[in-house]
């Protein structure tokens, strides 16, 4: 942690203006995954201890997509938030120097890792990817690390034929998220699709934590109608990033809070992290070195 903040404080020293001028409010941007007004109530605790901790007004933002929330960050109509691993790539290779990656979700047993989750209907029949053959694959977001960019790799390395329409599967959606595409299968509209999750706990509890989990809580699923087809190889939790430009001592307090917030107050860490985690801890952009050659090796 003290690495972390002194790194922070080194980097802002160098800000100069922004510094000098403070803040007058502070925005967070919370990535899509689940509607707009669960993504609000989700994270209004948070919210309400930012603007307590900080003096200044607070607000949270919900863009349609994954790009509006990265595009935000970067044009500094965004202050903060928690990306995935894919979502931040871009930002860096847009942008190496708007934001410090700070920190991230810890698993239960301390691990900072998920997976993407393939599912399907358990009345539907399908059981792998061999059975999806011909049929309609629903994706959440391009800027989704499990959503999309780690299956758009590593599914196609399992069915050895690419992910065009009518290669192996009939057709490939996007759905606009975690919730659209779990929701999507459900109902039936796409025969398979793919979320995250931690991979650990219950599969009837969607896990301990994730959409799958977010999704049980919501009541928008019985996990005991769904069946796992498929699950990739562990994936870097994504990063609570915050704008390089900000003050020191904003940033300092931020972290400090969001490490602290697990112990001071469970179900609100709960609404944030989407289920049952041992809390957030430091990281650094080192991390995400291996995700942002993928993004970068997929622009070439």
């Amino acid at each position: 942690m003290k690495t972390i903040l002194a790194a922070l404080l080194a980097t802002a020293a160098t800000v100069g203006a922004a510094q000098a001028e403070g803040i007058t409010e502070f925005r967070i941007g919370i990535l899509g995954g689940e509607n707009a007004q669960d993504r609000l109530t989700s994270n209004e605790c948070v919210r309400a201890y930012v603007q307590d901790l900080l003096g200044v007004e607070t607000k949270l933002f919900t863009p349609a997509d994954y790009d509006g929330v990265i595009q935000g960050l970067l044009g500094g109509s965004l202050d903060m938030a928690w990306l995935g691993a894919s979502a931040y790539a871009k930002a860096y290779l847009t942008d190496p120097e708007s934001l410090d990656v700070v920190l991230v979700k810890t698993n239960l047993d301390g691990s900072v890792g998920y997976y993407s989750i393939g599912f399907a209907r358990k009345d539907s029949g399908i059981t792998s990817l061999a059975d999806m053959k011909g049929k309609r694959f629903g994706f959440g977001d391009p800027n989704s690390t499990s959503g999309y960019l780690i299956p758009s790799i590593e599914i196609p390395q399992a069915t050895g034929a690419s992910m065009a329409n009518g290669d192996y599967f009939g057709e490939v959606v996007f759905t606009g998220g975690h919730e659209q595409t779990i929701v999507a299968v459900n109902n039936g509209e796409v025969d398979a699709g793919v979320t995250w999750a931690d991979g650990q706990g219950n599969w009837e509890d969607g896990y301990n934590s994730g959409a799958l989990r977010k999704a049980v809580d919501s009541g928008l699923v019985d996990m005991n109608n769904l069946v796992e087809i498929w699950k990739s190889k562990e994936i870097p939790e994504g990063p609570i990033v915050l704008r390089r430009a900000l003050p020191a001592e904003a940033k300092e307090k931020i972290v400090t809070f969001l490490s602290e917030l697990h112990a001071k107050d469970p179900q609100c860490a709960y609404n944030m992290a989407a289920g049952e985690t041992s809390g957030f801890t430091p990281i650094t952009h080192e991390a995400y070195e291996s995700i942002i050659a993928v993004r970068k090796a997929q622009s070439n």
